[in-house]
């Protein structure tokens, strides 16, 4: 897939000689397979760590979970904290 990409970039900013709109559409391209990347995770924030595309991944996983598993629902999760406490409370 990636060389795909390549030959039709190439073939793009070859036909920028003949007319300079295939310039426009190749960078375009390079564009928008750039933010794609980027929005997929394939790149990393300034300080190194993960960029927001992964924890944007991960909400979405959480959120589909609760959907259909309601023992895994954040009112759920902290509704089991309370009692915890609680417990902890009186049998400490």
């Amino acid at each position: 897939m990636f060389l795909l990409l390549l030959i039709v970039i190439a073939v793009l900013f070859g036909f920028g000689f003949l007319d300079p709109i295939w310039w426009v559409a190749g960078a375009v391209l390079v564009y928008g397979v750039t933010r794609h990347a980027l929005d997929r995770g394939g790149g990393r924030s300034r300080n190194g760590g993960a960029n927001l595309g992964d924890y944007r991944d991960y909400q979405e996983r959480q959120d589909r979970r609760e959907r259909w598993d309601p023992r895994y629902s954040r009112q759920n999760r902290a509704r089991r904290r309370r009692e915890d406490r609680r417990d902890h409370e009186h049998h400490g």
